[in-house]
């Protein structure tokens, strides 16, 4: 089976790889390239020849991949023609908690738009109208995902979503912590859970002024104060502290032990082994196509993801294994001091930050450990130079690039475009 994958952003018009498709888009008969109104487009049942010439589309902006022929029948969604495409889908089952292990950009975050019912999969079939349920339930063999599908199909199981990109929370709802959660209250506990994940004190501020971590266990609380059936997590522990990621473990730990079914997208993998029943495997290849495994066993699943090799299927998604080394003592090799503070005072608000004094060195990594919301944010804004410290000293001899927490997704353009400007990182 052949995929043919176009990335569009770096194939618009005026662009090298444009104008390389438009050339050769004349030269064979069987119209293998084409392009129309401003778009390219590669058919996978191109001549040789003319897959060899995509293959070397300046800007990777091609490519062209050989896909096991089992998989024909297993394609759960495409997005178009030389789009993106997902293969098979991970179960969500009942009084069992599954994980989702994979790399950013291969299709976790779209099974949970389908699995939620947000998209009705196509089933890779372009050329007719958007099939109906019953279809794509009849298209998975019996099983749990079979039956799943059906219930969903008909309306019958309730759904909540906890969404990946909680930054943009502030976005979409201007008002208080305790407005939002009472907005999609249907247990009348707001009270209770918000005691259950620590955010009583942050209920009458303002999401806009909440930290990641904050926002974190908002999105999360809000996420159990609806009344459902099956429970969707992605990425839940980004942002959080080790005390708050093992809290979060316990309670949506309790949700399967009361029936439901739940769903967790997941990178960090000590949470992974302790939060979950069950974990499925997604491979693939960024932008171009995501193939999800059979259930494993959670200390399974792991093991095969960090060697990089799947047994059942023969495969081997990486080059090398993932090791994990001791960390070798420095001791010399430190260099000369970068940077250096000492008794910085900040008040924001009712927040109070003091720092004792500190320094960076050459060849050296220090980390900054510590609980959501006591100030590490605050710290690294100073040493940067974007905020002034209300008193004490920091040496600013050193140029200073600082990746923030929340990243915008404001600009419009290319990636590279980004990099380049004023509100790039610095």
């Amino acid at each position: 089976m052949r995929v043919a994958v176009l990335l569009e952003e770096r194939c618009k018009p005026n662009s090298n790889a444009f104008a390389y498709l438009q050339k050769y888009a004349a030269m064979c008969e069987r119209d293998c390239i084409q392009v129309e109104d401003n778009k390219c487009k590669i058919l996978e049942t191109a001549c040789p020849v003319c897959l060899t010439r995509a293959k070397h589309c300046p800007d990777n902006a091609v490519k062209i991949i050989n896909l096991p022929e089992e998989l024909d029948h297993d394609m759960t969604h495409s997005y178009g023609k030389n789009g993106f495409r997902l293969f098979r889908l991970p179960s969500p089952r009942e009084e069992q908690v599954v994980g989702i292990l994979g790399p950013n950009g291969i299709g976790k975050s779209t099974a949970i738009n389908i699995l939620s019912g947000s998209i009705r999969p196509n089933l890779g079939d372009l050329d007719n109208p958007l099939p109906d349920w019953q279809e794509v339930v009849n298209s998975f063999p019996r099983g749990e995902l079979r039956d799943y599908l059906g219930l969903l199909s008909e309306d019958g199981v309730s759904i909540s979503v906890k969404p990946q990109y909680i930054d943009k929370l502030p976005k979409i709802f201007e008002g208080d912590v305790c407005e939002l959660l009472d907005r999609v209250d249907e247990r009348g506990e707001v009270s209770e859970f918000a005691g259950l994940l620590g955010i009583e004190h942050i209920l009458n501020r303002k999401l806009v002024d909440l930290s990641g971590g904050e926002l974190q266990r908002v999105a999360i609380c809000a996420t159990l104060l609806k009344e459902a059936d099956v429970y969707f997590f992605d990425e839940p522990s980004s942002y959080l502290d080790i005390y708050e990621r093992m809290r979060m473990v316990g309670i949506v730990q309790s949700l399967a032990s009361r029936g439901k079914r739940v769903l967790v997208v997941e990178h960090d993998l000590a949470i992974l082994d302790v939060l979950c029943d069950l974990i499925h495997v997604i491979y693939g290849e960024r932008a171009a196509y995501g193939i999800f495994t059979p259930p494993r066993s959670t200390r399974t699943a792991i093991n095969a993801y960090l060697e990089g090799f799947l047994t059942e299927e023969n495969v081997r998604i990486r080059d090398k294994p993932i090791q994990f080394l001791r960390a070798r003592d420095r001791g010399e090799e430190v260099g000369i001091p970068l940077l250096k503070w000492g008794d910085m005072e900040k008040k924001l608000g009712d927040f109070e930050l003091t720092t004792g004094e500190g320094q960076v060195r050459s060849a050296e990594v220090v980390g900054v450990v510590g609980p959501n919301s006591t100030g590490k944010t605050t710290m690294v804004r100073i040493i940067a130079g974007e905020m002034e410290p209300d008193q004490g000293w920091c040496t600013m001899d050193s140029v200073v690039s600082y990746k923030p927490q929340h990243v915008s997704t404001d600009f419009e353009g290319l990636v590279s475009d980004w990099l380049g400007s004023d509100i790039g990182p610095t």
